[in-house]
């Protein structure tokens, strides 16, 4: 287990806002199970349009109408960032083992990465995120997804993620999904625990 463990990148993608190290803490966490993974917990390349923090893509004045093109303009840096790390990791020509784990933004632009079928990467890890992604989709249907998410988030409602597993498992996706009663825009305990199970399973394979 511990030589798969070590071929496994998993690169975590925090929310608008925020920054790498608010979520580098899941790392340090997950890395109890999986001791030899490398966590990589990187900023957004954009300041945030909120004044503090980085975003993926600017949310001011988004709608359901523009988000999709915004995402689509915010590639080229998020590939950029990807790439980086998957170079400096020494996972080039190893997408099989890689996973993006996100949040909020992060989640919408992880779930686009492998929807786009830019980044046919081993699996995806969302929190409290939505698929925003323009049509068509094309993702490779080897990637495995765990969808998380609380009922009563105020900011992205949970029927995002189950809407976004129905267009993900219609192309051909794997997908699991975590609904989890009374939780807000956050992770939990239990979403954290959940996907180191999900991760294990991920590494073995």
């Amino acid at each position: 287990m511990t030589a798969l463990q070590n071929s496994l990148l998993v690169i975590l993608l925090h929310g608008v806002g925020s920054n790498g190290a608010d979520l580098a803490p899941l790392g340090e966490n997950w890395k109890a199970r999986l001791p030899d993974a490398v966590f990589v917990s990187p900023n957004a390349p954009e300041r945030s349009s909120f004044g503090t923090g980085y975003q993926w893509f600017s949310v001011a004045g988004v709608t359901e109408e523009n988000r999709p093109a915004r995402i689509t303009a915010a590639r080229p840096a998020f590939d950029t960032v990807i790439s980086d790390i998957i170079e400096e990791n020494g996972f080039n020509g190893r997408l099989d083992r890689v996973v993006l784990v996100g949040f909020s933004q992060g989640t919408i632009m992880s779930l686009d990465a492998v929807a786009s079928g830019r980044w046919p990467v081993a699996a995806v890890v969302g929190f409290s995120g939505r698929l925003a992604t323009e049509k068509p989709l094309a993702p490779s249907t080897a990637t495995k997804v765990l969808l998380v998410h609380g009922t009563s988030d105020p900011v992205i409602p949970s029927w995002e993620t189950e809407k976004a597993e129905t267009e993900l498992k219609a192309a051909g996706v794997g997908v699991e999904t975590v609904i989890e009663p009374g939780l807000g825009h956050t992770i939990s305990i239990g979403g954290v625990d959940r996907a180191a199970d999900f991760l294990e399973g991920i590494a073995r394979n």
